[in-house]
This record gives structure tokens, sequence and C-alpha cells, in this order.
């Protein structure tokens, strides 16, 4: 009977299809009243209004009463770096009273600092820490998770970080899918300052194999001082020939031209954006590369939000993520990420749902396999405690989930 669920008296709302929704798609959402969703195997058999529901063999099929709540695809949060040792409350303190998130950098904290402590920092305790996050994700509704590396700058540290995502991610028992990146790039370490070349060299040469078969995807941070433009593209380059597919920390802290290349090397996403330029827009509607924005980081750091409204009514297929990190945003809140997407970045409820399903899957290529109530597709799933999907931004910051099924397993029931 695992994996296989009758869902009845459904207030079904979702997005439809297997490929991003861009502009004013995102706002279409297909309502089902009265609807049932049956799940067999882990997959959805069907999902559509009662009366014209398949004949099934009820005594196989675990059954839960939906009692005319809304019944949502699972949230896909497409950008985290939940794999970290120590944390750094005393950054955020000093953001508090002025410092830049690139002054920090240049003291010795920031993204250095993580370095450090996740360097020192076993593989089973760094594990047991992202479980723990994790198992908070899940009780937002997150089904799907994108995993990053980046905290090691070294070959050992950096496949140790993908070897933990790999193991949590193979863990039958797990509660959600998790997506793994490798973001060696993610800064140049202390030792190779003033040599980036070389840093690139060593992780082409080196890190690029290593992670082969380990990691899915590859990132960088592509910002003035860190990875230029000319940087990133050797690198991201290298790395799509190698056979990862690309996404970008793109034009977060100066308009920077990450988004331009995102869009000229065919990257599947595109991330952070606050300060991406006019073209940087128009050049991802045309490729087809996600804007997945990150409200969390700007609300954490004070900055601009990304312009959603732009993105969208250019025609680009917008994602959202949580971006749960120990310096920038410690935090992993869904229900604060879909506030602060309609309460400031002028976002529909309804294109915020499609941004946090059907185009966060989309950000890490699995579209067709989630995202969406389809027949076909995994059957991950929410039940809300409320009969009306507009709650999730008014009840402000708070969970509105009831129910989390993850590939047709019921994982958590607040």
């Amino acid at each position: 009977m695992d994996g296989n669920l009758i869902i009845k008296n459904a207030f079904v709302v979702t997005p439809v299809g297997n490929t991003a929704l861009k502009g004013e798609e995102m706002g279409n959402l297909k309502h089902i009243e009265n609807a049932l969703v049956v799940v067999k195997d882990g997959r959805i058999l069907y999902c559509g209004p009662s009366g014209e529901a398949p004949d099934i063999d009820n005594t196989s099929f675990k059954e839960i009463d939906a009692a005319g709540r809304v019944v949502l695809p699972g949230f896909v949060d497409s950008h985290t770096h939940l794999i970290f040792g120590g944390y750094r409350p005393d950054e955020f303190e000093w953001r508090l009273k002025g410092d830049s998130y690139m002054s920090i950098m240049e003291r010795g904290g920031g993204i250095q600092s993580t370095v450090n402590h996740t360097k020192e920092t076993s593989a089973e305790d760094l594990a047991s820490k992202a479980q723990w996050f994790i198992d908070r994700m899940s009780e937002m509704g997150v089904t799907t998770v994108e995993a990053k590396s980046g905290y090691g700058l070294d070959t050992s540290t950096e496949m140790k970080m993908l070897d933990v995502i790999k193991s949590l991610a193979d863990n039958p028992n797990q509660k959600l899918r998790i997506v793994s990146t490798f973001l060696g790039a993610h800064a140049v370490p202390k030792e190779y300052k003033g040599r980036t070349d070389e840093y690139i060299d060593l992780m082409i040469k080196e890190m690029l194999p290593a992670a082969k078969g380990k990691a899915e995807f590859c990132d960088i941070f592509t910002e003035k001082n860190v990875f230029e433009i000319e940087d990133s593209r050797r690198f991201m380059k290298a790395a799509k020939e190698a056979g990862f597919k690309l996404k970008f920390h793109a034009d977060e802290i100066v308009t920077l031209g990450g988004a331009e290349l995102a869009a000229e090397l065919g990257a599947v996403s595109a991330d952070h954006l606050l300060h991406v330029s006019d073209k940087g827009i128009a050049d991802m509607a045309k490729s087809g590369t996600v804007a997945t924005l990150l409200p969390l980081t700007a609300f954490a750091l004070r900055e601009p939000y990304a312009p959603a409204r732009k993105f969208i009514d250019s025609g680009c297929a917008v994602a959202l993520a949580t971006d749960l990190n120990p310096g920038s945003c410690f935090s992993g809140s869904i229900p604060l990420t879909i506030a602060l997407a309609c309460i400031y970045m002028n976002m529909s409820i309804e294109e915020t749902i499609t941004a946090l399903t059907l185009n966060g899957a989309a950000a890490l290529d699995l579209a067709s396999e989630t995202g969406s109530l389809e027949e076909g597709k995994s059957a991950d799933i929410l039940i809300l405690e409320f009969n009306n999907y507009r709650m999730l931004p008014y009840y402000i910051g708070m969970n509105c989930v009831n129910t989390v099924i993850s590939k047709g397993r019921v994982v958590n029931k607040n």
C-alpha cells in the first residue's frame, strides 16, 4: 500500500506542463473542485473530477480525505547551500551595524569563515546537520531541494560535501528529492589570492573530473572581484564540455553581465539577479534560462529585491528559492519567501505558486518529473490547512501546510 494513495474531496490547484511557464502564463493555474487524486506506485495515476475517475480496487490504496482543502504540487527549493560547518551569527550582527557583505569577506569573514569550519567538520556531522534542515524544509512543504557544495574550495573538501549530498539523496527513507550542484567556484581560496587563473585551472583539471557522477549541475559566483565574466566563461564552458548542466550566481552585488553570460552558455538557471541589466533580462527571456529569485537574501541583506515584475512582463520564466546558507541568508522559510514575493516583489499568488512548483522544478531540469499535479508525474503533493490558496501570503510567514506527500509517501502531517 506504500506509494498507493487516494486523496478525495480535494480542491486541486496546479500549474500544468512539462516545461517552465513564462510571462503571463505563470498566472494560469488549473482549478479542480471536488477532485480525486489517485497515486499508484508513487506516481499520479489520475487527477481530476471525482465523477470521472477510473475504477480502482480501493482495498490496495490508502485513503486521505482532504475535506475540501487546497491540494498543491510539492514546493521545489531550487537554490540552497544546506551543507556547511559552523555558523556565522557574529557577521549577522556586523551587517546590522552597517558592514557590507563584501567588506565582511575582505576582513576574513564570509564564505572563507564557513570554508574553515567545513574543512574541520566530519562528513557524518555535516550529514546530520543537513538532515535537520531537510526535516524542517519538509514540514514547510518542500518535496525537492537543490544542495550545493562550495564551502571546501579544495578537491578533498568539495568531494566530501558532494559525497554527503549523495548519501542524503540515496537514503531510501529520505523525505524529499535532493539534486546536487558542484560549486567549487564559490570564491577564490585565500591561498590563491591574486592567482584566480591557477585556481580555475585546478578546478578544470582536478575538481570537475572528481565531481563527475557526484553532481548534476555546476555553479559559479560570477561577481566583481570574485569570478569576473571572462573567468566565468572559461570555467563554465569547461564544465559544460565535461557534461554538467549550468547554473549561475549572477548580478547579485553589482551589474556585471552574469545574466547575459548564463543565457549565452545555455544555463538552466541564473540566480539572485538583484542588479540584472535590461539586456540580461531580454537575453534570458530569449534563451529560456530560468530566473531564480531569492527574496530572503535581499531581505536579510537589506538590498533591493530582484525585479520580478520586469522579468515576468518581459516573458521570462521566474522561479523562487530560499538560498538557505550560513551567511547572507540563514533561513529556509518557504512561508516568508511567499510573503516577500507577493508583498514586496509584486508577484501574484498564482505566479508565486508557479515559481515555487513547476518553474522551480524547471530550474533543476525536472519539470517533466515534478512541479505539477498531472498524470504520470511523481506524486509530490501538499494538502494545506485551508480551502483557499490565497491564505499562503495572507497568513504572513506562517506554515499553511497540513500534509506532505513525497513520491506517494506521507512524510509529514502537521
